[in-house]
């Protein structure tokens, strides 16, 4: 377990109650899916926080966990096959967004640091079997909302200004290029390697557009609306196919641009599971789907 020693000066922080849940997802033509094998995930910590899913493999799934007798939520670590949690942090920081590093060997997170009255939200890099305490991936970017590793080098970062930017950050020399301003929390790799992300607009007129980010003169490349979203939604999933999910309330939809419709089809309302209120989505490669709600 990673831990620091400063565990009686860490500032508290309340966070929204969240639990998650996991299905299994089967394709049913050419836009349908099944949902089977509901999983309750989070009854260990049904009143507290639970968010941030990402899947390490086909039955290790991350989460940042803070119960209500807790400051700072820390990583958990989910074995799906054998039923177990393991707690993976446990610092005066709050750790968010676990995610398997391109190296198969660490894997990173958002770490929320307090310094006297500043909170620096900067992206951390750990080894998997955890026999250190792991160090910054930037030195001097700390203001990382939300990020993602686009490959060894590249990461596509969320930074917390207003409105908020997406820029591409170069771990090897910290430099960092502005590519769109105004965009969602949620970013994802599509099969064929470029970006998906959300462009917000002012009355949730969004748009879910593809990016490219590799080769040359990449950044002169512009984006390219994929579809609009469903309204007032941010969060998204992309399947092994390429196709799209997206929830609102208790439903989900499914979306697949090479499809004769490039529409939303509703593919699921979870209500009958008292699930509401759905916000982020992770899909496994083996098609599992982890999704965060009231």
């Amino acid at each position: 377990m990673l831990t620091v020693s400063s565990l009686l000066f860490a500032q508290a922080q309340v966070l929204q109650k969240s639990n998650v849940y996991l299905f299994e997802l089967k394709p049913v033509g050419d836009t349908a899916l099944q949902f089977s094998k509901p999983r309750y995930l989070t009854d260990f910590n049904a009143t507290g926080y639970n968010n941030h899913p990402a899947f390490f493999g086909a039955n290790e799934l991350y989460m940042s966990v803070q119960t209500p007798r807790e400051r700072q939520p820390d990583l958990y670590m989910f074995d799906l096959e054998k039923k177990t949690k393991t707690r993976v942090t446990q610092t005066a920081e709050g750790e968010f967004s676990p995610m398997m590093m391109p190296d198969g060997f660490n894997f990173s997170a958002v770490r929320q640091e307090f310094t006297g009255k500043d909170t620096l939200l900067r992206v951390w890099q750990f080894p998997l079997d955890r026999l250190n305490n792991g160090k910054p991936v930037f030195k001097y970017q700390n203001d990382i909302g939300y990020y993602l590793w686009l490959n060894s080098q590249y990461i596509a970062t969320f930074l917390t200004s207003n409105p908020p930017v997406l820029a591409i950050g170069n771990v090897s020399n910290d430099q960092f290029i502005p590519v769109d301003t105004a965009v969602g929390r949620c970013f994802r790799l599509l099969p064929n390697g470029n970006l998906a992300y959300v462009k917000k607009g002012r009355f949730e007129n969004w748009k879910l557009m593809e990016r490219k980010v590799t080769g040359v003169n990449w950044d002169d490349v512009p984006a390219k609306e994929i579809a609009e979203t469903i309204p007032g939604a941010e969060d998204f999933a992309v399947l092994p196919d390429g196709s799209f999910l997206m929830a609102k309330g208790s439903r989900v939809y499914h979306l697949n641009p090479r499809g004769k419709n490039n529409r939303w089809r509703e593919v699921a309302n979870l209500q009958l599971y008292d699930i509401n209120n759905i916000t982020r989505l992770a899909v496994s490669a083996d098609r599992k789907l982890a999704l965060v709600a009231d």
